[in-house]
C-alpha cells in the first residue's frame, strides 16, 4: 500500500482516477492512498433525491459563485468539498485487511481520531452519526465526514478533513443532511497554533498508511 499525492485535483477528475486506480486493485493491483484537495465542489451520495432536500439554493446560485455540483456514487448525504480542506481516498481489498463495510468505517474513523490526537485535537464519535466530531465550545461539532462505496470487495472515496476552508461554503447545505450539528476546522478549533495544510497532510497519510496495512 503507498501513498499517491493529487494535490489540487478538480473532483470528477479524481473520481475518474479512482475508477481506474479502483480496476486494478481490484485485480491485484498495489493497495493506495489518494490525498487531494478540491476546488469548491458539493457532492451528492447515491440517494440523489434526498440529498438534494439539503441543498439550500439552487444550482443558478452555485454556478454564479464557481462551486460545482456532482451527483456521486458514495454512501451518505449531502457535503461539500474545497480548498483547505484534506480529502483521502483509500482504495483497499477489504478481505486482505480482515474487514467487512462495518469494520471498515469503524477503522477510518479510529485512524482520523489517531491522527488528530496527534495534531492536538480530542475528538469522537457520536452515535447513528457517521465522521468525526469534536467539542467547540460546548458544542459538538463536525470535523471529518466519511462516506464510502465498495465494489467487488474493493473501496473507493473515504474521508474529508477541514483543515483550514472558508466553513461560510456550508451555509449552502444542511451537512450530511444533519441540521442541528455544526461543522468547524482545525484552525477554528487551534487558531493560530493550528498545523499547515502540509503537515496535517503528512499526519492524515502517514496514520491512515499504518491503520489501514496494519503496520506500527
Amino acid at each position: 500500500m503507498r501513498i499517491e499525492d493529487l494535490d489540487v485535483m478538480p473532483y470528477r477528475e479524481a473520481w475518474t482516477l479512482q475508477e481506474k486506480v479502483h480496476a486494478e486493485v481490484a485485480e491485484g493491483g498495489e493497495e493506495r492512498i489518494l490525498l487531494v484537495e478540491h476546488p469548491p465542489v458539493i457532492t451528492l451520495g447515491r440517494r440523489a433525491e434526498l440529498a438534494l432536500q439539503h441543498l439550500k439554493v439552487d444550482e443558478a446560485h452555485l454556478k454564479k459563485i464557481g462551486v460545482e455540483l456532482v451527483h456521486s456514487d458514495r454512501g451518505g448525504d449531502i457535503t461539500f468539498h474545497g480548498p483547505g480542506q484534506i480529502v483521502a481516498y483509500p482504495i483497499i481489498r477489504l478481505n486482505d485487511h480482515k474487514l467487512s463495510v462495518g469494520g471498515y468505517v469503524r477503522r477510518l474513523q479510529e485512524c482520523m481520531i489517531d491522527a488528530l490526537s496527534k495534531l492536538g485535537v480530542i475528538a469522537t464519535t457520536e452515535e447513528n452519526c457517521v465522521g468525526i466530531w469534536v467539542d467547540r465550545n460546548g458544542v459538538l461539532a463536525k470535523v471529518c465526514a466519511i462516506g464510502v462505496r465498495i465494489r467487488r470487495g474493493v473501496t473507493m472515496h473515504g474521508l474529508a478533513l477541514n483543515v483550514e476552508p472558508d466553513l461560510n461554503y456550508y451555509d449552502l447545505i444542511v451537512p450530511c443532511g444533519i441540521d442541528c450539528k455544526p461543522v468547524t476546522s482545525l484552525h477554528q478549533l487551534l487558531h493560530h497554533q493550528a498545523p499547515s495544510m502540509a503537515a496535517v497532510k503528512a499526519v492524515v497519510g502517514q496514520t491512515l498508511l499504518h491503520g489501514l496495512s496494519g503496520t506500527s
